[in-house]
């Protein structure tokens, strides 16, 4: 039996909508986009979302508005120290400089009791990272946050559907960036959405993944009915041609968002199936609890259900990477569960990390994996997943 790792949906609708963009020829960002924003914004609970090109432009352009803030280049912003090497070169891209803080082992998300030692004079921002869906502690973050006059820019990439003591992930901080990557609950195929609630950033944002441009209006009338525009020479020059500051090309294209708004109308069948599976998946390795550990669902919480995690226990009698093999072998897909971005991959080096000053994140570097939780993964496919490895842990326990 084979157990794939991702899974993408396109029934028949965006089959449609992609061809209906083809025929009028409009296939760069136009009504598709804006309607995709709109609905993203309204199923999240925020009043602004700005759909860019993909999960990381989205963290990168979050951090960017941070200039219009009064940041400068080389500025901090805090980051946990496990998470996919996106969270920490976004850093980068924006032009600032990553602090990382270890992680809870248990939670797999920035461990918020050792935040304030890491803010410094230069610290203008917080990017806590919702990993594999689990939410991180956002009352605490907000609380520091608040008192050290910080952005919170909640990177959820992998978090579509979480919860936290009520309300949405990305509701909670000054923006949320979210990834809508063809492995992700919603998806575009390729692509990424920023929301907020402050109109001022959101048009900073929409700015931003244009290059720049002072065009930067909610519903650009051009792009979604091809009208006249009364401001387009409003200031004596085209105001396409008029940069306000340094810019990406960050846009979503319409193609991307005739997927995206079939994916929409079935977000709630696919959330709900993949959260059931995460659940059965969590209960289910209780059985090999003495060997292998894994997230769980607070009750003050709900995971956005990604995918599902395990992390080998110290002490056990078999490697993450033998693990692995045996899965594959007997074709599971897995994924390893990210590394520790300072210490174990290498493009960090220069910032002089090393080996042992983020041993949580370390270790889930050297002994995590993860597997699929998709809409096309189904009970017989959990039955093998867990047959196998109880296969595995009889041939290593002697």
């Amino acid at each position: 039996m084979k157990v794939p790792f991702g899974t993408i949906t396109i029934d028949q609708k965006a089959k449609d909508l992609v061809n209906e963009a083809l025929n009028t020829g409009r296939v760069s960002n136009g009504k598709f986009v804006r309607q995709f924003e709109e609905r993203f914004a309204k199923l999240v609970n925020a009043k602004e979302a700005i759909a860019v090109s993909s999960g990381t432009d989205a963290d990168v352009l979050a951090l960017a508005v941070l200039y219009d803030l009064g940041a400068k280049r080389g500025d901090e912003v805090i980051v946990p120290s496990l998470s996919f090497v996106a969270t920490g070169n976004a850093v980068l891209h924006a032009g600032f400089k990553p602090v990382f803080v270890d992680v809870e082992l248990e939670t797999l998300n920035i461990d918020s009791a050792k935040i304030e030692a890491a803010i410094t004079p230069q610290t203008r921002a917080i990017m806590p990272v919702h990993l594999m869906g689990k939410p991180a502690k956002m009352d605490v973050i907000m609380q520091i946050a608040k008192k050290h006059n910080l952005v919170v820019v909640e990177d959820a990439a992998e978090a579509h559907g979480a919860m936290y003591k009520g309300k949405n992930v990305g509701e909670w901080g000054d923006m949320a960036a979210y990834s809508v990557y063809l492995a992700h609950i919603i998806t575009t195929v390729e692509g990424g959405v920023v929301t907020t609630n402050r109109e001022d950033f959101a048009e900073i944002l929409r700015s931003l993944r244009c290059h720049g441009r002072a065009c930067k209006c909610k519903v650009c009338v051009v792009n979604t009915s091809n009208s006249y525009c009364a401001k387009r020479f409003a200031q004596g020059k085209d105001i396409r041609f008029i940069f306000e500051r340094v810019g990406y090309s960050s846009k979503m294209n319409e193609l991307e968002a005739a997927v995206g708004l079939s994916s929409l109308d079935m977000y709630q069948q696919i959330i709900d199936k993949r959260h059931h599976n995460l659940i059965t998946m969590i209960d289910r390795l209780k059985e090999f609890d003495q060997y292998l550990m894994t997230i769980h669902e607070e009750k003050d919480e709900r995971i956005g259900p990604h995918a599902f995690p395990m992390i080998v226990k110290k002490g056990a009698p078999f490697t993450r990477d033998e693990l692995v093999d045996f899965l594959d072998k007997h074709e599971i897909d897995t994924r390893d569960l990210f590394s520790s971005m300072p210490t174990q991959c290498p493009g960090f080096d220069y910032l002089g990390h090393q080996l042992g000053d983020f041993p949580n994140a370390e270790y889930a570097g050297n002994n995590g994996l993860h597997i699929g939780v998709h809409q096309d993964i189904h009970q017989e496919h959990i039955d093998y997943v867990m047959a196998t490895i109880r296969d595995f842990i009889k041939s290593k326990v002697r």
